[in-house]
């Protein structure tokens, strides 16, 4: 996982307005800054920090196991949790974007970042912008920009309102926006079961392996019964345990098998499963590729 540390050290020959940074927590820059300081196509890796995007152009974006083609005018998020890359920048490229950790947010928000569908793990939240909507949007990172290179006191709390904006602005653009649920044992329960899958499930080693791979396995790492924590899945998200284990080990073997150099042996193995025959068969059921098919796709 890359830290916001090392996203300064590899991106930057001379890092800019480092003084600026508050503890390291946020930054905000222009793509044409990035440009400027030759920054190359990021690694497909997880980062340790939240990142939003306000992207003028046409790319490819690679979230998760999936690649997503935008143009024109978009709003788009990132979280610590999804590993994502894009394709080399146009030179007609321009826009914003802003890199800060959750602590930055730390007695501001009334909700932790990660309740919010906008940074959900494996989410793609990507905002296509009619010319109003950029209206509204782009005049919220001149001003992060513009108090970032201010001396005001108070500018880090004008920041926080600023970014606050722009992800609650993103919240309204969703077509299906997702309402607060009242918190009870079952959504405790449905929400610390997501927790260890996608914790267990963010590979980003070969010697890293994944331990819990069945109903049992996370019902006993959950210390309830598996009856339970079966009836509890199926009432909160409409899946089965084993559906919800599958959809993602299958999304982490897609990317890994798109993203990294690893042979399928190494991600097999990985990801749980006793040999690569058992790997292949459970990918070709689920996708109807043979994981090495798949690559070349």
């Amino acid at each position: 996982m890359e830290s916001l540390e090392e996203f300064y050290k590899h991106k930057f020959q001379t890092p800019p307005k480092i003084k600026n940074q508050k503890n390291g927590l946020f930054d905000v820059f222009t793509i044409e800054e990035n440009m400027k300081y030759k920054v190359k196509t990021p690694a497909y890796v997880r980062r340790d920090f939240y990142k939003i995007l306000l992207f003028e152009g046409e790319n490819v974006f690679h979230f998760g196991d999936e690649s997503i083609p935008v143009s024109g005018k978009t709003l788009l998020f990132f979280n610590p949790n999804t590993p994502y890359t894009y394709e080399t920048l146009a030179p007609s490229t321009k826009g914003y974007f802003c890199v800060f950790k959750e602590e930055f947010f730390k007695d501001s928000l009334r909700i932790h970042l990660t309740d919010l569908p906008l940074f959900k793990s494996f989410s793609k939240p990507i905002y296509p912008l009619s010319d109003d909507l950029f209206a509204e949007i782009h005049p919220l990172f001149v001003k992060i920009k513009n108090e970032m290179e201010g001396d005001y006191n108070y500018k880090y709390e004008l920041i926080k309102s600023y970014v606050s904006a722009l992800i609650f602005s993103a919240l309204k653009l969703s077509v299906s926006p997702t309402k607060p649920q009242p918190t009870n044992a079952a959504t405790r329960i449905t929400d610390v079961f997501m927790e260890v899958l996608d914790r267990q499930c963010s590979i980003e080693s070969i010697s890293q392996k994944i331990t819990c791979r069945t109903p049992a396995d996370f019902a006993d790492q959950l210390a309830i019964h598996i009856n339970y924590l079966n009836r509890v899945l199926k009432k909160t998200t409409g899946k089965t345990t084993t559906e919800l284990i599958n959809e993602r080990l299958l999304s982490e073997a897609k990317a890994l098998l798109k993203h990294s150099d690893w042979n399928i042996a190494e991600i097999s193995e990985a990801l749980g499963y006793k040999d690569q025959s058992h790997f292949s068969s459970f990918f070709k059921s689920q996708t109807h590729y043979a994981p090495s098919d798949f690559r070349k796709v």
